[in-house]
């Protein structure tokens, strides 16, 4: 669905007028005041306007229409184009939905463009708007209290995943391993991945941001980022150990399941000696010959039956002993 969710004024903090698309420019005159327009998944005519309105370059906003971009920031003459992606728990499939956000940051505006599953930003803006004194510092800090937004939305997919790194050891360590349980390590491992390509960038994301060669966010506004460098170095942190914990059981899983498959393959030789007693004893007397030992004498059926079963019993216990029955 293609929405502009909020364009609006700002001026010292506060929220002084809506802004219709084809009056941005003029607005954007008044350098004391700031434009702060979002947008859902725009047109092709939506974002055409606001390339005219905002004088954006061409290559960004093909960036902005074509989505599936890799989280990244970069510089389009006086413009800031940058692009994170967010992440969230889908309560139906129980997966992760990832969804994009796109920034525009000038001299006096922002554009924040969201597409696929993205939680919306309205609640942002709500506390932005509550809170003046802050809000007066600019494009800047509206920008930090979005992407804020989205890196705090990763902790509860990050720790849901942890509860779900904890089920699989539960199956690995206390129930049988098999074959299911190797599948369930690799899906949680491409998730795990998955949200790797989209966390670790956000360092050098905000990294950048705190550094004094961008003077489109002022100095005052700077060290707010140095929050989100390090919620994400947390995030990655998180992510990390998640990951190595997941190799270890699925080394873990492997490892059972070969000496599951080892010990079952014991029990065959077990029971394959024990058997081949009776078989030869079987084989010695099936032979042919008119001379044998004990065939003439009264109890010499009996004594072999009971030799041939006392034998098996001993092998019997002699494998019980070694743990391979």
């Amino acid at each position: 669905m293609n929405e502009i969710i909020n364009c609006a004024a700002y001026l010292d903090g506060r929220r002084i007028a809506n802004v219709a698309i084809d009056d941005i420019s003029n607005a954007l005159l008044n350098t004391s005041q700031f434009i702060w327009i979002g947008l859902h998944e725009p047109d092709d005519k939506t974002l055409q306007a606001i390339k005219q309105e905002f004088n954006l370059h061409e290559l960004a906003i093909e960036d902005a229409r074509n989505a599936h971009q890799r989280p990244k920031i970069e510089m389009y003459g006086d413009t800031l184009f940058a692009v994170l992606r967010t992440a969230q728990i889908n309560n139906t499939t129980q997966h992760i939905d990832f969804g994009e956000t796109h920034f525009f940051v000038g001299a006096n505006f922002l554009v924040t463009i969201r597409h696929g599953s993205s939680i919306s930003y309205a609640d942002v803006r709500t506390r932005c708007e509550s809170t003046p004194h802050l809000l007066k510092k600019g494009q800047g800090f509206a920008m930090y209290a979005v992407m804020d937004s989205i890196v705090d939305q990763y902790f509860p997919v990050v720790e849901r995943m942890e509860e779900e790194l904890l089920n699989v050891e539960d199956k690995v360590f206390k129930g049988k391993p098999s074959r299911q349980t190797t599948e369930d390590i690799y899906q949680l491992k491409r998730e795990l991945l998955d949200v790797k390509r989209a966390v670790s960038p956000l360092v050098d994301i905000a990294n950048r941001l705190m550094r004094f060669d961008i003077t489109l966010i002022s100095e005052e506004t700077q060290p707010y980022f140095r929050d989100i460098y390090d919620h994400a170095i947390r995030i990655n942190e998180m992510v990390d150990h998640t990951r190595e914990l997941l190799n270890t059981a699925l080394e873990a899983n492997f490892s059972l399941i070969s000496i599951s498959q080892s010990d079952v393959s014991k029990k065959f030789a077990g029971w394959a000696a024990i058997i081949a007693v009776p078989t030869m004893v079987a084989g010695f007397y099936g032979m042919n010959f008119k001379v044998m030992p004990e065939l003439q004498w009264e109890y010499g059926y009996p004594l072999v039956v009971v030799f041939t079963i006392c034998l098996c019993i001993i092998i019997y216990a002699l494998f019980k002993r070694s743990g391979w029955l």
